[in-house]
């Protein structure tokens, strides 16, 4: 079994480009279980907005509610990194989500708070554990072969290419 963890932001047009590069390199290995942890690139109170921490607690609401997390990403990074939609309102990540899960329920637990620690809980374990400096960053957890814990870091703006997360996908699982 290999197991990493993926820190990304949905803002982040490299992110977008990184994770569709790692699911079409994905089926091509087994055995892998990916640990996903949204984050802010810029989190408050820096002023670069749009802010993003909507967008994280959207994830754990998606996965609570059973959505399809493939069309949840692929809405969101559409409607984040390529449209740069206002996504500091919940009402608006409601309407770009409207075909992946129940938009009454998705409101209700995002507007009620329950995932907001999860916010600082990822960014703590990004910038401070794992010394994420740039997303996408790639951070194995466990090994095939129990060796070298390999680790794919973004380059500032450039992301990672598809060699790149080959490679670590390779290393992750002993190809």
């Amino acid at each position: 079994m290999s197991k990493f963890q993926i820190f990304y932001d949905y803002e982040c047009p490299f992110c977008k480009r990184g994770y569709e590069t790692l699911t079409e390199l994905l089926p091509n290995y087994k055995g892998i279980e990916i640990e996903w942890r949204p984050v802010e690139s810029h989190p408050r109170p820096e002023d670069h907005p749009p802010h993003t921490d909507l967008c994280v607690q959207s994830y754990y609401v998606a996965q609570e509610l059973g959505a399809d997390m493939k069309a949840f990403f692929a809405a969101m990074f559409q409607a984040v990194a390529a449209e740069r939609q206002d996504v500091e309102k919940p009402e608006v990540l409601a309407a770009i989500l409207k075909n992946v899960l129940d938009s009454p329920k998705f409101l209700a637990i995002l507007k009620s708070g329950k995932y907001a620690p999860k916010v600082e809980e990822n960014n703590d374990l990004a910038y401070e554990k794992k010394g994420v400096w740039y997303v996408p960053a790639f951070r194995a957890l466990e090994t095939a072969s129990g060796g070298t814990l390999p680790v794919l870091d973004a380059k500032g703006g450039v992301g990672v290419n598809r060699e790149e997360v080959r490679e670590f996908l390779d290393k992750l699982t002993g190809k």
